[in-house]
């Protein structure tokens, strides 16, 4: 075998012996219920969470609280490669009573176990089999699952210090990398206009929720099928009461894009909506939170993790392209090369029936000990 067989080789076995403390840390974190809305939870497992990766780095993490929510920082001087996750989950405490973690054949279950604690998990194993390298760095938020308001400012100032971000955040099907994310913005449209009696006279009013039935409809069409843009009106509002002509009504409005000129053109339409109704007035509030992930920014870090599954005897799927944004977004918008979906294999994150496939563990984390390696220029 060629050194770098070898070196492989040995790492695949290293893995191995940590898969019963990887199921073990797995569970802790699934006990330690974490959803995003919760401050007191949070801060419980941050605990958990930092000492854990106290083992796996050799020091303490740097606790940056924003908001009242506490983000975990491993970094060192040297760092030149930025892993990236979350420990926040969508799982409200009390979930754990009904469903607790529980492995079942090759299956482990809980709230949260696949989104995303078992990256967090591979993530730590992956460290821990490089020796903890100085070049090596890790951000864990407590609020991506909420949109990250208290963290993003955090995640691109960390990003822009390192050469490659790999996000742990769980694998597409079959354990394929996450490739492109679509870029997300959020927007209220409000349609103002006049009460009035609805049954004396419903003539002096303007009837804002009919106004906002014609922008509903239109809504859709600022899309491109062919593109991949959508937009889709969600949440709607309106009115005061039963026997009213409403003068307030409003609409929440979820655009998902490819490509940030998409996101632009599609931004532009919205606030150029002209009313219908003689006397109605528009607004539009919210705009573009999340660039898209673009393909161009993983290319090279993709096959630098598929040589990496090559030396391991590994064969590393075919890249996804997904709707869902993550911070991985936030970190390719500031430039820095970044490959998401490095986490856990399984699937149905945000289900009740969400699993995480135990025999992977070990497997993801050699492989993703490897890809460091190679990023950090340790040899091999």
């Amino acid at each position: 075998m060629t050194p770098a067989a070898d070196l492989a080789a040995d790492l695949a076995a290293a893995a191995g012996r940590l898969a019963a403390g990887m199921i073990d840390q797995l569970a802790a974190l699934v006990a330690r219920e974490s959803p995003s809305s919760d401050g007191a939870a949070l801060a419980a497992c941050a605990d958990l969470t930092g000492r854990l990766g106290y083992d796996a780095f050799g020091y303490p993490p740097r606790r940056v609280e924003v908001g009242g929510r506490v983000h975990l920082l491993w970094r060192r001087p040297a760092a030149r490669v930025l892993l990236l996750g979350h420990y926040d989950t969508v799982w409200p405490v009390g979930t754990l009573a009904g469903w607790p973690f529980a492995v079942d054949g090759d299956r482990a279950t809980g709230p949260g176990a696949f989104d995303m604690k078992a990256g967090i998990v591979q993530m730590f194993a992956a460290v821990r089999l490089l020796g903890a390298p100085e070049s090596v760095a890790m951000l864990l938020t407590a609020d991506e699952e909420v949109g990250s308001a208290t963290s993003r400012d955090l995640i691109e100032a960390e990003a822009r210090t390192v050469a490659a971000v790999l996000v742990g955040e769980p694998s597409a099907g079959g354990g394929r990398p996450k490739l492109a994310r679509k870029g997300a913005a959020s927007y209220v449209l409000r349609a103002a206009g006049r009460a009035a009696h609805a049954g004396l006279e419903p003539e002096a009013g303007v009837n804002a929720t009919l106004e906002l039935a014609h922008q509903v409809t239109a809504l859709p069409l600022l899309g491109d099928p062919g593109a991949g843009t959508t937009v889709t009106p969600t949440v709607l509002d309106g009115g005061t009461t039963a026997n009213t002509v409403p003068e307030s009504a409003g609409v929440a409005v979820d655009v998902r894009a490819w490509t940030a000129a998409e996101q632009d053109r599609v931004d532009a339409a919205l606030r150029a909506l002209e009313p219908v109704l003689p006397g109605a007035s528009l607004t539009v509030a919210g705009g573009i939170h999340r660039r898209p992930l673009e393909e161009s920014s993983g290319r090279e870090l993709l096959a630098v993790a598929r040589a990496a599954a090559a030396e391991l005897g590994m064969v590393l799927p075919p890249p996804a392209r997904v709707g869902g944004a993550s911070d991985g977004n936030l970190t390719a918008a500031v430039g820095i090369p970044t490959l998401d979906g490095f986490g856990a294999v399984g699937a149905h994150p945000h289900a009740r029936g969400e699993y995480v496939n135990v025999p992977d563990l070990p497997r993801r984390a050699a492989l993703l000990a490897r890809t460091l390696h190679h990023l950090t220029r340790q040899g091999g």
